[in-house]
């Protein structure tokens, strides 16, 4: 009664909205703090200024998860990207050095995407059953892989998009043109291209659960077949 109980509980649990999956209003903030600082403290202080300030910030957010038991790895993660950025601003002694990891790295993402693609393993498929534990049944029906397919091109759009715009801002030496880009290219646009993710995935479920049933009731209808022949050779043998 009680494992019944806590089951309906967990069937009754709203699915996280998009926001929430991307890391809410926090997780938005706290990818952009580090870029505005250090842009406002190089424009005002100068670039070992911007640098020391945007590493701060990224300190300041890692505690700050801590202090709120809110998960580490992203703040990692994060403090891991603006420990590189500043690195290459400190040894490159441009302010616009700050962004060059980042805008290198979206070309890397989109190869990689485009090239999952290519393979028929599209990333966002692979990734998302991973996770859940689903296995590979998706790629058996093609509908499900082609959604995946729309899935992960629309991911690598976003990444493709980013290094076009931001590394020919980069090449003007337009530098707070390039953080405005890097915070409105990051969420907003990955946001988009996660409602493509979400399309795919509710279809490929959809598609194997209905797979799956057309099997079994496939399954059902050949043993009540054969269970009907034998039967009745058993009994006209009596």
């Amino acid at each position: 009664m009680t494992e019944r109980a806590g089951e309906s509980k967990g069937e009754d649990r709203p699915a996280p909205t998009l926001m929430e999956q991307m890391g809410g209003v926090s997780g938005l903030v706290y990818s952009s703090l580090p870029v505005i600082v250090f842009v406002l403290a190089n424009s005002v202080f100068g670039l070992k200024a911007g640098i020391w300030s945007a590493l701060g910030s990224a300190v300041a957010i890692t505690v700050l998860r801590l202090v709120r038991k809110e998960p580490l790895q992203p703040a990692i993660s994060g403090f891991f990207g603006v420990a590189v950025a500043a690195f290459i601003a400190y040894r490159t002694g441009s302010a616009k050095g700050f962004f060059l990891f980042g805008i290198w790295a979206s070309l890397v993402y989109c190869g990689v995407f485009v090239l999952s693609i290519l393979v028929r393993w599209p990333l966002a498929g692979v990734v998302w059953n991973l996770l859940n534990g689903t296995g590979t049944a998706w790629r058996s029906d093609r509908p499900s892989r082609y959604g995946y397919d729309l899935a992960t091109l629309a991911l690598a759009a976003v990444f493709g998009a980013r290094f076009v715009v931001q590394r020919w801002l980069y090449e003007a030496d337009y530098t707070g043109w390039l953080a405005f880009a890097k915070i409105a290219m990051g969420y907003p646009l990955y946001g988009l291209a996660l409602l493509v993710v979400v399309w795919a995935v509710r279809r490929s479920d959809k598609r194997i659960k209905e797979l799956e049933a057309a099997r079994e009731a496939a399954e059902a209808d050949t043993e009540a077949a054969l269970r009907a022949k034998y039967g009745q050779y058993d009994n006209s043998t009596d």
